[in-house]
């Protein structure tokens, strides 16, 4: 047994976040001081090797600016992100060169993310080129038997991008993805832009990787029915930070922070008996240029307590998922983490 397997065999996890943060500095304008946007505020988490993370909320929430630090298209401000015990976000080659061969992204938009001017062969050979020695043989040989396995003809490596349609290039975002062999898949709403059937078929073929190449997922989404199918754990954000985290089970089956209701009670459902009484939230997500005192979802919040507009909720335990709420602390008495 190699040392990768044993520490997955221990239950390490293959890719750690701790207390991660994006800030960006903004102009206030004319004669006014410069203000901070906290795209990421102090996010962590764990994920097991062959396991789905899936990252909800609202569009603005931090999803995006999540996608790009775990795979270092941005850097964090501050925090740490481990893959195997590792820290890959220090400014070191070998780690970089690490973190490119382990950790990979899936674009939202598939008529964005792939070169118009490439063949789809260049495209996929282009990882190769850069972070391997093999020869032009070898790499095309690579590039043709990972098309196959995510469904595409052996005719179409010669091919450009817009002669394909949209659910064939999210297809070949994900063969570039795994040109690499990367044990960890980002995918930053790889489906949304896709209709429902090729959505479902785009689904399954990342179920069947996930299988057979054992790969780790942080699927980032807005749609919880999607989420509901595809995940292990899933993680609720607002604003930045992390309100919710727990298991599918636990969070689709009971869940406590007032947002994580408002958003489950929207998602639609056939089975009747499963539908959710609809909590509607009042007013627009705060700007995160000038975030409201304490709780930053306390101005929405149908449960909003005195304490919430003067101090932030930490994540606390409870019921077998992290919670950071006030009227959830109070009812159930929650310990900390």
């Amino acid at each position: 047994m190699t040392t990768e397997q044993e520490k997955a065999a221990a239950g390490e996890p293959v890719l750690q976040a701790i207390d991660l943060k994006r800030h960006y500095a903004v102009d206030g304008g004319f004669l006014k001081p410069a203000k901070t946007v906290k795209a990421l505020d102090g996010v962590s988490f764990s994920l097991q090797a062959g396991r789905t993370l899936a990252v909800v909320g609202e569009s603005g929430c931090g999803k995006s600016t999540l996608a790009r630090v775990l795979t270092m298209i941005e850097p964090p401000s501050a925090g740490q992100l481990l893959y195997r015990g590792q820290d890959v976000s220090q400014a070191d080659p070998a780690l970089a060169k690490l973190r490119r061969r382990k950790i990979q992204i899936i674009f939202q938009n598939p008529y964005a993310s792939l070169n118009p001017r490439k063949r789809i062969g260049d495209i996929l050979e282009e990882p190769l080129l850069i972070n391997t020695r093999l020869d032009a043989r070898e790499r095309r040989e690579r590039g043709q038997a990972m098309m196959a396995r995510v469904g595409l003809r052996p005719e179409h490596y010669s091919r450009y991008p817009h002669m394909f349609s949209g659910g064939q290039r999210q297809r070949i975002a994900i063969a570039r993805g795994l040109m690499l062999d990367p044990e960890i898949l980002v995918a930053d709403e790889a489906v949304s832009a896709l209709d429902v059937s090729v959505r479902a078929q785009v689904l399954n073929l990342m179920q069947d990787l996930q299988r057979d190449l054992g790969l780790s997922y942080v699927f980032i989404s807005h749609d919880l029915s999607v989420v509901e199918h595809l995940a292990d754990e899933v993680m609720v954000m607002y604003l930045g930070r992390v309100v919710e985290q727990g298991t599918k089970e636990a969070i689709f089956g009971r869940p406590l922070h007032p947002y994580t209701q408002a958003l489950l009670s929207a998602t639609p459902r056939l089975n009747e008996a499963a539908r959710r009484e609809r909590i509607k939230l009042s007013g627009e997500l705060p700007s995160p240029l000038d975030p409201p005192p304490g709780c930053p979802f306390s101005s929405r919040c149908h449960r909003v307590m005195p304490v919430c507009s003067q101090r932030l909720p930490a994540l606390m335990q409870q019921g077998g998922r992290q919670v950071a709420c006030f009227a959830v602390e109070q009812d159930l008495g929650a310990s900390a983490p």
